[in-house]
């Protein structure tokens, strides 16, 4: 899959998903690390990937700007649960499609996940 990863994930996860073949690419990369979150979903659907966040205002932005928007992944928790993240996240990339996964909104937790289909 392709993701568009925001500035506040770790660097572990972007490590973890290179490590499973994914095609990432930071923010920062792009030199937009201080874009408002608006454009950065606008970039993320421009260059047709997933935005991978950490940040929990991405949740309500994506349904009132859905046009603005493609497929989100938020990962949610603390740092000492990264590992069980990862997992989790693992279970939804190798369950899903990248087709799929730019149609919804994405929370993944410790031990769980929940997908909201975007409206379009």
């Amino acid at each position: 899959m392709r993701f568009l990863v925001d500035q506040d994930v770790y660097r572990l996860t972007i490590e973890f998903l290179i490590k499973r073949h994914h095609d990432v690419i930071p923010v920062k990369q792009l030199g937009l690390e201080r874009a408002p979150d608006i454009l950065l979903l606008r970039k993320a659907k421009e260059m047709e990937r997933i935005f991978v966040t950490r940040d929990k205002d991405f949740g309500t932005l994506v349904f009132f700007e859905e046009e603005a928007s493609g497929g989100v992944i938020f990962l949610r928790g603390k740092p000492k649960e990264i590992e069980l993240i990862h997992g989790e996240l693992a279970v939804v990339l190798e369950n899903h499609t990248e087709v799929e996964m730019n149609k919804y909104f994405c929370v993944v937790e410790p031990g769980r996940h929940r997908l909201r289909k975007l409206k379009r």
